[in-house]
């Protein structure tokens, strides 16, 4: 017997070209009715170029044809924006207002953590004229889509990615953009890429206080920030920066992370804090935030980066940022 239940169910085995997420979960199912053996299904054709609608409304028929043979099944498509589709129940910004000190590891290893906890997530590389996210997990395939939107790509774990260099036609080109630019790409992002059902997107912050993260923190519904380190005093004294910049637009800083810690040498048992002492408990008072890591300089992650693997990452350091980052969950469902 043909009931709605059980035709959505069906199409939650139709997966969309390009993404190879289900109907269901990119939020492309608009309605089932049914009348007698008649079934109409809409559906939205968002990111859908015309190959992909073909291809979509023959397995939407086969699907619904699997429950009953003798079903007639009318497929209609409608055009909805990208935003209206969307349902991410949090974004977490990851910042700092230095460069260079590991903003883009601190935002891959939180989305990889995630996704290894069985949430849905997906990472904007919000960082314009300086993307590293495609790099570092491998993936250099083109966005597809169409007039009504973009589809991200996905890892080989399966983390939604959307980054300015995935458009260029070279990974070297320079993006030689005006604040303007890079803040509207950044909107664009939010508003013409389809996530579809997303439990965490984390965005990848440029560094600084200026117009693109500015825009990122007006423009984007921030749950809530992390701030990312290094133990300098020039380091520190910067991110502070941050940290107010987060508070007086009323973002949460949900947490602190500092990168390069130390290097842990095994032949001689030994930490090495090659950078000084570590300002970690400095600046989660300054933050009100707690300290969620202490990263290390470890030559086995920097490899697994250049190679695109960091999703094969097993470090030890991951088990006690997982514990923090289920605290952080616990905090955001409240």
């Amino acid at each position: 017997m043909l009931t709605e239940k059980n035709i959505l169910a069906a199409l939650g085995e139709v997966l969309v070209p390009g993404i190879q997420r289900d109907l269901a979960s990119m939020n492309l199912v608009q309605g089932a009715q049914i009348d007698g053996q008649k079934v109409s299904i809409s559906l939205a054709s968002t990111a859908l170029d015309e190959n992909a609608q073909s291809w979509v409304h023959e397995k939407t028929v086969s699907a619904v044809k699997s429950l009953d043979a003798k079903a007639e099944v009318e497929v209609t498509f409608v055009e909805k924006r990208p935003v209206e589709l969307n349902k991410i129940k949090n974004v977490i910004a990851i910042m700092s207002g230095k460069g260079g000190v590991g903003k883009s590891l601190v935002a891959g290893l939180t989305a990889i953590l995630l996704n290894k906890q069985g949430y849905d997530v997906g990472i904007l590389d919000a960082d314009i004229t300086g993307p590293s996210i495609p790099k570092m997990f491998g993936t250099n395939l083109r966005p597809q889509g169409s007039d009504s939107g973009i589809l991200p790509v996905k890892s080989a774990n399966g983390i939604e990615i959307i980054s300015i260099n995935l458009f260029l036609s070279s990974t070297d080109d320079a993006v030689i953009w005006r604040g303007p630019l890079i803040g509207k790409a950044i909107t664009q992002f939010w508003e013409d890429v389809l996530w579809g059902s997303l439990d965490f997107l984390i965005v990848d912050l440029p560094p600084g206080t200026s117009d693109a993260p500015l825009t990122a923190l007006q423009v984007l519904p921030v749950n809530g920030a992390i701030i990312v380190f290094t133990p300098q005093d020039l380091s520190t004294m910067i991110v502070k920066k941050t940290v107010k910049m987060a508070q007086q637009l009323d973002k949460k800083v949900l947490g602190v992370v500092e990168n390069m810690s130390y290097l842990y040498v095994p032949e001689l048992k030994k930490k090495i804090e090659i950078f000084g002492k570590s300002k970690g408990d400095e600046m989660s008072r300054s933050a009100d935030a707690p300290l969620l890591a202490r990263i290390p300089i470890d030559p086995k992650l920097a490899a697994l980066c250049d190679e695109g693997h960091i999703e094969r990452y097993d470090g030890e350091i991951l088990q006690s940022y997982a514990g923090a980052l289920e605290k952080i969950v616990s905090s955001l469902k409240k």
